[in-house]
């Protein structure tokens, strides 16, 4: 970016198109309609989990923060196509996520980053994935246990996982109330 002049307009349009994610609900309301999570807070909790993933699996913590917080982006363009959605709309992620990109400082890092995510045959983009599967449907449904179908889902989602560290997270989530942090709280029985 050192050669190139700043083009401080289409950073502050990436950042204004980057904010509309936080009202962008994500489809899988569809299906599971006690959800309220945004793209945005999807994005924030899978770079939480990725960045313990990462720790647990020695991998590259930087790297998989960074996918983590950008394999949704493209969606502000794209929209948040749900499973059922997926076998019947095909969207440009390649050329939506160039056109996303260009001409802002991260240009060329988060084309080859996301790139390397959407292989999915790196370490850092597996684990990315796995945090992904974690947040958005093993938590998303120990939260609605309420769901005639929670286990089988569970075990379907499980399925997906590739690392270790993932397969005994998800297996720890699915064992513990979505509340035992709460009932854990030093005050919480006042």
């Amino acid at each position: 970016m050192e050669n190139k002049k700043i083009n401080y307009n289409k950073i502050a349009d990436f950042l204004f198109e980057i904010g509309t994610l936080r009202n962008m609900k994500r489809m899988h309301c569809q299906t599971l309609p006690e959800t309220n999570d945004t793209i945005a807070s999807h994005s924030f909790e899978v770079a939480i989990i990725g960045m313990i993933l990462a720790k647990m699996e020695n991998a590259d913590e930087n790297k998989v923060l960074k996918m983590c917080l950008f394999h949704e982006t493209v969606k502000a363009r794209t929209g948040d196509a749900n499973f059922i959605h997926l076998h019947y709309v095909k969207a440009d992620k390649e050329k939506a996520t160039r056109d996303q990109h260009s001409e802002i400082p991260l240009e060329e890092e988060m084309i080859e980053i996301l790139d390397e995510y959407n292989r999915k045959e790196s370490k850092e983009s597996i684990i990315t994935k796995d945090a992904d599967l974690i947040n958005q449907t093993i938590l998303q449904c120990n939260h609605l246990k309420e769901s005639k179908d929670l286990d089988r889902w569970n075990r379907h989602t499980a399925k997906g996982l590739k690392t270790k560290s993932a397969k005994e997270l998800a297996e720890t989530i699915t064992q513990r109330s979505p509340f035992e942090w709460f009932y854990n709280f030093p005050d919480a029985t006042e």
